[in-house]
């Protein structure tokens, strides 16, 4: 019956995506439907849901270095901000009835934000390096050791004093990375990264911890790698598949009495003092405004494990049992709400530019220094293969050329290979008002994500840069965009590759060349 309840949420997704906001609106109003007619979750789609998020946060690790995301300011952002949220949400909770116990309980865990909703969002955009990225990363995996410590004390169990091992999992790094070596078919690199995720999330649970800190600790234990991207690739759409049953499932948890209407209608009322909360904190800690407005939009939306602590509290008695269907409706519509506000959130940044810079300090944070490009005359934006390709052939024709990327572990791997790059967000306005673009002649966009490079190409247009602007495109509708955001020029590899196949085949077929072909005579027939 489960597997009937998924292809219910497809046609919900199908539906909203017509609609132009994000699927999991449609996965959720499923469940929300379903719900609605008495069903509840399956011991099957319970398990898809369990293996979507250990999946997601896998593939989320294979991007994060622990020394680039638990830093003082990412701590002190984090831990104000859950203490902050706990001092308001438990005068509401005691307002609605709750003891005291109780009450501070629901409150910390209403300061959680979705890792599950934040990593999709920040994969989407493949800005899971950038600094908001990084930052909003940190911050989700501080709230995660805070749900565990729930988690515990409310009847969960307290965590092994031998899971004290786990710090020694980096020494097993190498040999993973051996592993990877043996491993020469591409195709075997998605079944040792599910291995690997699963293995992960089995060895913390052993010990008592949370299996989806378990499979983001063992994506870590890649990062860096360059073959961490492509294992991401392989488990991509396996990933997708298992998310469509947790976001079905968080719709299903149903629908609570009135009084919980009310209850949720405050803290709804309440989420965008979440956001503002995170603004003002990172603006605290010296960020700049618009990396500080990314990461706080990442970030508003109710938890995940708001609801996974919750339901350990409710089994020990700590909260009443009916508060998880409060809890599960509010999860779903904050979902809701802030899918289409993160897939908007480059116009709305736009609209609000001027007012959020007022709040922006004078000193710079460390990671926001200016760039200097130096003598170089060509830019390639975005240090993948086909960006490392175009830098390696403009410098093998002695042009002076720079890189630049968003994510710390591709700079320092393309570093160690010789090359120039430097770290940089060109979707950022401010990055171009820091850096002299009087002798770049050519910038060449060599990224994926096709709203990331039509951003990427007017901000570059609306700061003033008259040069030539080229972009890597994948589809032909891909390409008109891209030109109308003020592109010079778009290349479609696929589609050169397949008119350069035609015209190599036409050419021999008009011209057949001469082949040399000896034919040994048959001893049988003596031709």
């Amino acid at each position: 019956m489960d597997i009937i309840w998924v292809g219910f949420a497809l046609v919900f997704g199908m539906g909203v995506a017509r609609l132009h906001l994000p699927p999991l609106v449609g996965y959720l109003a499923a469940g929300l439907a379903l719900a609605a007619f008495g069903y509840e979750a399956g011991e099957m789609l319970q398990e898809i849901s369990h293996l979507g998020v250990i999946f997601l946060l896998f593939t989320v690790g294979l991007h994060i270095r622990l020394r680039n995301i638990l830093r003082y300011d990412i701590l002190g952002i984090g831990l104000t901000h859950l203490a902050v949220s706990t001092a308001i949400f438990t005068p509401i909770s005691l307002y609605f009835g709750y003891d005291l116990q109780a009450a501070i309980i629901i409150s910390i865990t209403l300061g959680f934000s979705s890792t599950v909703l934040t990593a999709k969002n920040l994969e989407r955009r493949n800005e899971l390096g950038a600094l908001y990225g990084r930052a909003a990363i940190g911050i989700l995996i501080i709230q995660d050791l805070v749900a565990i410590g729930i988690i515990a004390y409310t009847g969960g169990g307290i965590p092994s004093f031998w899971g004290i091992s786990i710090l020694a999992l980096p020494l097993i790094r190498p040999l993973l990375l051996k592993c990877l070596d043996i491993l020469k078919d591409e195709e075997l690199w998605m079944l040792f990264g599910l291995g690997l995720a699963l293995g992960g999330a089995s060895l913390f649970e052993f010990f008592n911890l949370s299996g989806e800190l378990g499979a983001l600790a063992a994506g870590m234990l890649l990062a860096s790698d360059e073959r961490a991207d492509e294992i991401a690739k392989k488990m991509w759409g396996v990933k997708e598949a298992f998310l469509v049953g947790f976001f079905l499932e968080v719709g299903l948890t149903g629908f609570p009495s009135l009084e919980g209407y009310y209850f949720i209608a405050v803290l709804l009322l309440l989420l965008p003092l979440k956001s503002i909360m995170f603004y003002g904190l990172f603006m605290f800690f010296k960020f700049r405004a618009r990396t500080g407005f990314l990461a706080s939009v990442s970030l508003t939306a109710y938890s995940e494990f708001t609801l996974i602590a919750g339901v350990v509290a409710s089994a020990g008695g700590f909260i009443p049992e009916e508060t998880i269907v409060v809890l599960g409706l509010l999860t779903a519509i904050s979902y809701a709400i802030n899918a289409p506000i993160t897939m908007n959130e480059e116009k709305i940044w736009k609209k609000w530019q001027g007012f959020l810079l007022t709040f922006e300090r004078d000193v710079r944070h460390p990671e926001h220094q200016t760039v200097s490009l130096g003598s170089a005359e060509f830019l390639i934006v975005g240090m993948g293969n086909a960006g490392r390709a175009a830098y390696d052939k403009l410098k093998e024709q002695g042009k002076p050329v720079v890189g630049m990327d968003i994510d710390p572990d591709r700079i320092e791997r393309n570093i160690d290979a010789g090359r120039r790059v430097l770290y940089g967000d060109i979707q950022d306005t401010d990055l171009w008002t820091n850096i002299e673009m009087d002798k770049i002649r050519s910038v060449m966009i060599a990224m994926g994500n096709t709203e990331v490079k039509e951003n990427a190409t007017r901000t570059l247009r609306t700061s003033g840069f008259e040069g030539l602007i080229y972009v890597l495109t994948m589809r032909e509708e891909e390409a008109i965009i891209m030109q109308e955001a003020g592109a010079s020029a778009v290349s479609i590899p696929i589609k050169e590759a397949g008119e350069k196949l035609a015209e190599l085949s036409a050419d021999l077929v008009d011209e057949p060349p001469a082949i040399d072909v000896k034919i040994k005579k048959s001893e049988h027939n003596g031709e």
